[in-house]
C-alpha cells in the first residue's frame, strides 16, 4: 500500500493533542535498564537511487536458476491478474473479519474459498485457512483424537513430509499423543496395506494418508482408507491440491461399505494455487472435513445467510472467531492465518477453473515423465521407485547427491533435494521435480548438466 508519511508539523499537532512533548515520552513507561539505546549495527540512510542500484546489484548477484526443486513447495505459473487483484488496498488491508457488517466483500471471497476447496477436496465442508499445511496437519490429528476420544494414537507413514512429522511431533509430543511410524516399502516408495495389519485390532485415533506422497508416489489411498474406517479409526488425508485435478478427491477415497467412503478429514498446503515461492512464505494451510466433524474443526468458517430484509449475507458461522477466550475450551491454538494468501488462492482458482488446473496437473505430469525418460539413459542414474507418481520422483545417482547437486547449482540448475538427512537408506537419492513451468528444452538441459557434473 503507499506509504504516507508524517510532516514535523504533523507530528507536533498530534503530540500535542494528547499532551505528550516528544514521541519519546509515549514509552516513558519502559524502564531505562530496558531500552536498547541506538542501533549501531545499523547504516545510516541511503538515498533512493543509492537503494535501487544496491537491489540491481543483489538481484544480478542472485541470478535465476532453472528449478527443479518440489519437496512441498511448488513453481507454477501464476497468471499476472491474481496478485494485482489481490493487492488492491481493499484485499491487502483486510483483517479477521469479525464484524461481518463491516466486511461482507472479504467474507464473500471466504465463503467462495470454502466453497471451491470443498469441492476441489470432494468434502462437506472447508475452514477458511490456517498457517501452513504442516500445522495444518499437526491440527486435524488433535482433532482427530478430540473426535474418537477412545484413543490418543496416529499411525502416520514415513512417506508423510519430514518437515510435517516433525511440526506434528512438536506440537503434539506434550499432549500426550503417541505417533507411531509406518515403513514404506523399498521397492514401490509407499505404505503397503498389508504393512498394516499388525496393527489391526488396535486402538488407533487416525490413519494420517499422504497423496501423493513425499517421494511424489501415489499412495493405495482407497484400501488404506478401508482399512483406517474398518478398525474404527478415522482417515485423514494430506493432499496435494494441484493432483486433485487428476487424482481422486479424498472425499471418494475407499468403498461405501458402512457409508464410511471417502477420508474423514483432508489438509495440505495451499502455496500451490497461486502463491509464489516467495524465499519460503507465506504460505497457507486448507482443511476441510465430513459434516459430522464440523464442530470439532478449528479456524474460520463463513457462512451464507439473509439479513432481516431477505438480502443475502455473509457471517463467521458455528464459532465468533478463531481463538477462545476459554483456553481449556479450545479446538486450536490459532490466533489468526493466511487471509491474504487465501485471497490469491481464491482469485487464482476463479481464474484458472477446473480445466486450467487440469492442464497444469497434466502437463506437470507429462513433464516428469519426459525428464525420468531423459536422466535415466544417463549412466547410472536410475529411478528408485516402480509406482504411479505425479510430478516429482527419487533418483539415484553414482555419486554422492551433495557434491552433484552443487556442480548443478554453479551451471544454473536446482537439480533437485538431496534425502540423504532423512531417508539415508535410499542412498545417493535426490527428490527432483517438474512442473508445467518447464519447456523440453529446460528437461534437456537438465539432463546435459546432470550428466556433465558427475
Amino acid at each position: 500500500m503507499p506509504f504516507i508519511p508524517h510532516t514535523e508539523n504533523d507530528i507536533h499537532a498530534m503530540l500535542a493533542s494528547i499532551g505528550a512533548n516528544t514521541i519519546e515520552d509515549l514509552f516513558d513507561e519502559i524502564p531505562a535498564n530496558l531500552k536498547c539505546g541506538g542501533l549501531t549495527q545499523v547504516p545510516p540512510g541511503m538515498s533512493e537511487m543509492e537503494v535501487t542500484r544496491l537491489l540491481h546489484d543483489r538481484a544480478e548477484a542472485d541470478a535465476r536458476k532453472l528449478n527443479f526443486i518440489g519437496a512441498g513447495a511448488y513453481e507454477h505459473h501464476i497468471p499476472a491478474a491474481v496478485w494485482q487483484i489481490t493487492t488492491r488496498g481493499e484485499f491487502y488491508s483486510a483483517y479477521t473479519p469479525y464484524q461481518a457488517e463491516a466486511s461482507q466483500g472479504t467474507l464473500q471471497l471466504l465463503y467462495e474459498f470454502q466453497s471451491m476447496m470443498a469441492s476441489l477436496t470432494g468434502m462437506d465442508v472447508s475452514n477458511a485457512s490456517m498457517y501452513d499445511g504442516a500445522s495444518a496437519l499437526a491440527e486435524a490429528i488433535l482433532m482427530a483424537v478430540r473426535s474418537h476420544k477412545d484413543s490418543r494414537r496416529v499411525l502416520m507413514p514415513l512417506t508423510v513430509h519430514p518437515t510435517y512429522r516433525k511440526v506434528v511431533s512438536a506440537i503434539v509430543k506434550n499432549q500426550g499423543i503417541d505417533i507411531v511410524d509406518l515403513p514404506y516399502c523399498t521397492e514401490a516408495g509407499q505404505t503397503l496395506p498389508e504393512s498394516l495389519q499388525r496393527f489391526e485390532k488396535q486402538d488407533f485415533a487416525a490413519l494420517v494418508i499422504p497423496q501423493p506422497n513425499f517421494f511424489g508416489v501415489l499412495e493405495q489411498v482407497d484400501a488404506l482408507a478401508d482399512w483406517a474406517h474398518q478398525q474404527g479409526a478415522l482417515a485423514v488425508a494430506v493432499v496435494n491440491p494441484t493432483s486433485l485435478a487428476l487424482l481422486t478427491p479424498p472425499g471418494a477415497w475407499g468403498s461405501s461399505v458402512n457409508n464410511l467412503q471417502g477420508a474423514d478429514i483432508t489438509v495440505g498446503e495451499g502455496q500451490p494455487l497461486g502463491i509464489p515461492l516467495a524465499s519460503g512464505g507465506p504460505y497457507f494451510g486448507f482443511m476441510a472435513c465430513k459434516q459430522a466433524l464440523v464442530r470439532q474443526m478449528p479456524g474460520r468458517i463463513i457462512g451464507k445467510t439473509v439479513d432481516l430484509d431477505g438480502k443475502p449475507g455473509f457471517a463467521l458461522t458455528l464459532q465468533a472467531r478463531e481463538q477462545h477466550i476459554r483456553r481449556s475450551k479450545a479446538t486450536s491454538n490459532i490466533c489468526t492465518n493466511q487471509g491474504l494468501m487465501v485471497t490469491a488462492a481464491t482469485i487464482f482458482m476463479s481464474l484458472t477453473g477446473p480445466d486450467g488446473l487440469h492442464r497444469s496437473a497434466a502437463h506437470s505430469h507429462a513433464n516428469i515423465t519426459m525428464l525420468l525418460e531423459k536422466l535415466t539413459a544417463i549412466p547410472g542414474v536410475k529411478k528408485v521407485f516402480n509406482s504411479p507418481i505425479f510430478h516429482e520422483a527419487v533418483i539415484t545417482l553414482p555419486q554422492p547427491a551433495a557434491t552433484v547437486l552443487q556442480a548443478m547449482a554453479a551451471k544454473g540448475i536446482l537439480g533437485g533435494l538431496d534425502l540423504s538427512a532423512d531417508y539415508p537408506e535410499l542412498g545417493n537419492a535426490i527428490l527432483v521435480c517438474a512442473t508445467e513451468t518447464k519447456t523440453e528444452e529446460d528437461l534437456q538441459r537438465y539432463a546435459d548438466v546432470l550428466a556433465s557434473s558427475m
